[in-house]
């Protein structure tokens, strides 16, 4: 399946290194982009991995092909 992220939230809580143009360039980095995941669940994990960063939340859409 094929999911487009339209919000995301990064736990960046314990991140005091980061300033805050670190982190928006993270976040909408993602946002927009079409992600290959089988189900919400993958699609969390994929970003995880990709990112280095957990998700406090997220929303998407399902791209139709």
């Amino acid at each position: 399946m094929r999911f487009q992220v339209t919000q995301i939230e990064f736990d960046f809580d314990d991140e005091e290194e980061m300033n805050e143009d670190e982190k928006n360039t993270i976040t909408n980095e993602c946002i927009g982009q079409v992600w290959e995941a089988i189900d919400e669940d993958d699609l969390i994990e994929e970003i995880t991995c990709t990112t280095g960063w957990c998700i406090k939340s997220i929303d998407y859409r399902h791209v139709l092909v």
